[in-house]
Formats: C-alpha cells, structure tokens, sequence
C-alpha cells in the first residue's frame, strides 16, 4: 500500500472515530432527556452509557492519531487516563442501575411509556451497523488491531441497543413494568464487563470488548 492510499485510510478512520463521539453525545442527550421525563430506567441508563462511550470515544480518536503520527504503538498518558476515567465511570453506572433496577422490581414501578426507546434502539442499531462496516472495512485494509477493536466495541454498543429494544417493546407490548428494569440489569451487565476491559487496558493488556484480554 503506498502512503497516499494509507493516508486516507486514516484520515476515514479519523473521520468514523469523530462521527462516532458525536453521536454519542446526541444519543446519551435524547436517550437522558426522554428516559428521565418517562420513567424509563433502561432508556436512561443507555443514555448515561453513551455518555461514558464519548470518554472512551475521545480516547480512540487520540490513539488513532497517535498511530498515524507513527508515535509508537503503546498507549500514552492521556490514553491510559481517559481508559482508567472510563472504567470507573461504568462501574459507577453499574451500580447506579442495579441498585435502581432492585428499588423498581420492590415498588414494581411502570414506565410512562417506552416508546422512546424502541425509537432511539431502532436509529442506534442502524448506526452502529454502519460503524461496523466501516471501521472493520478500514481496520481490515490498514491491517490495524486497534482499528478493528474498535469496530468490536461498536458491536457491543450494537448488543446493548438490542437489549433496549427488547425491554422498551416488551413493556409497550405487555404493560409488565419488570421487563424496563430487566433492561436495566442487562444494560448494567454490559456497562460493567466494558468497565472491566477499559480498566485492564489501562494496565496493558489488550482487549476487544468481547472480555478476551492478553498481555
């Protein structure tokens, strides 16, 4: 590959890291917003996950900056701040769920309405295929690990808009108030396995936001 052609690559890459942030930051506004003024658990606690993801995000621009700049391939300082930010950030919202998933099953607690969620679910599962495709396609094309580990963690974003989903058609289909709060056990599960890999990444090891790490 010649260096006119790699270039570009990166700077696609670049450009799919930015998309990426901000739309982030928009989903976890709407997703907050609309969870907050409905009730919905799962819906507000995707939203707060969206937020952590652009701590993440920010650092996955840096580093493929980094990488283009040919600056080596280990994770510098603002990198292993932004991975130790992050993981503290999902273990505090893992918590936060859990803790308001128990007090919802206890008080057998309804949504308004979750309609928002099957709306903001069906919009992110189409973007985050979009994601896929790409980042794999210029992962694969640079033959970059940290390329591709990114599109893995937009499939887990994937997996996580699947489970809001579930949860927000679930209740508009049956008006069982258990399946918003089941959302947001699940959701917290996910938002603790990501915790756990941005926390071993800032130790060194190398993961893929599948729980497979390595030194």
């Amino acid at each position: 590959m010649n260096h006119a052609s790699q270039d570009r690559l990166y700077k696609i890459a670049n450009l799919l890291a930015v998309i990426t942030i901000g739309y982030n930051i928009v989903e976890g506004i709407v997703s907050v917003w609309f969870g907050a003024a409905d009730e919905t658990l799962s819906l507000f606690g995707f939203g707060v996950d969206s937020f952590v993801e652009v701590i993440s995000g920010i650092g996955i621009w840096h580093m493929i900056r980094r990488i283009r700049s040919n600056e080596g391939v280990s994770r510098d300082d603002f990198e292993r701040q932004a991975l130790k930010i992050t993981s503290w950030a999902f273990y505090v919202l893992t918590a936060g769920l859990v803790l308001s998933a128990a007090l919802s099953f206890y008080e057998q607690h309804k949504p308004d309405s979750t309609l928002w969620g099957i709306i903001v679910s069906l919009i992110s599962m189409s973007f985050m295929w979009f994601l896929i495709h790409y980042k794999t396609k210029t992962g694969k094309a640079l033959n970059s690990s940290a390329i591709l580990a990114d599109a893995a963690c937009s499939r887990a974003c994937l997996y996580l808009s699947v489970v809001l989903l579930l949860a927000s058609a679930g209740y508009e289909l049956t008006g069982i108030g258990s399946f918003d709060a089941i959302g947001a056990l699940l959701i917290a599960y996910f938002a603790f396995k990501e915790g756990r890999e941005a926390f071993q990444k800032a130790q060194g090891l190398s993961c893929c936001c599948n729980g497979n790490c390595k030194d």
